[in-house]
């Protein structure tokens, strides 16, 4: 990592993370934002903080709802964007960044993720228990309302919780959701239509209208 790389990468701790909720999808304009990574690929730190400015809490809110831990969405978050600091500089794929930056906050998370369950099996009740009750509560939403989401995005498959989450907590566009999951931007609607379908289901089922979770089936 260059100099000019671990400057920006330190420059991501200076950033107060957001706590997570169902935000609406970040409305970025698609030619300032490649103007700001042109400009931090060339080492404008004012640039450069302006681009964790925009990804930082978003990153940190898509992955504290998978993991229910601030602490290690923060690493991710962190750890993802100091990946960016270094490699910015090659990134050429102009109108796809958003794709490529939360691909890889979410293959991160999934490596921990499975390297936490490998630990978690050899780890005795007791310690499991004390790992549980660490994790820090939203406080953006209220207590019922927060376990009830938690509960209805848990039941949902692995790709509805994903896409919903990937869109208004990551605030991914559907041109970036597109580039993500290499499928038309058609696709992508239609299977975050029938997602959204099923958690506010699953969130009447609990007592909760959908509307108490913010944007949910915006």
């Amino acid at each position: 990592m260059n100099d000019g790389a671990i400057s920006q990468c330190r420059a991501t701790r200076i950033v107060t993370l957001r706590a997570p909720t169902m935000n609406q999808p970040a409305d970025l304009d698609p030619s300032e934002l490649e103007l700001l990574l042109s400009r931090a690929a060339k080492g404008d730190s004012s640039a450069w903080r302006s681009v964790v400015g925009l990804f930082a809490p978003r990153i940190h809110g898509l992955v504290r709802a998978h993991c229910l831990d601030h602490n290690l969405a923060e690493e991710i978050t962190q750890s993802t964007l100091c990946t960016v600091a270094a490699k910015i500089g090659a990134y050429i794929e102009s109108g796809r960044f958003e794709s490529w930056v939360f691909r890889i906050a979410m293959n991160r998370l999934r490596d921990e993720m499975r390297r936490r369950a490998r630990q978690a099996r050899s780890m005795p009740d007791d310690a499991m228990q004390a790992m549980h009750a660490a994790k820090t509560a939203n406080p953006a939403l209220g207590e019922d309302v927060r376990r009830s989401l938690e509960t209805a995005l848990a039941r949902l498959s692995e790709g509805d919780r994903e896409i919903i989450e990937l869109r208004h907590l990551g605030g991914m566009s559907f041109r970036a959701l597109s580039d993500y999951y290499e499928e038309p931007i058609g696709t992508l609607l239609a299977r975050h239509h029938r997602a959204l379908r099923k958690l506010k289901g699953l969130l009447e089922g609990l007592g909760i209208d959908g509307s108490d979770v913010g944007a949910v089936g915006s």
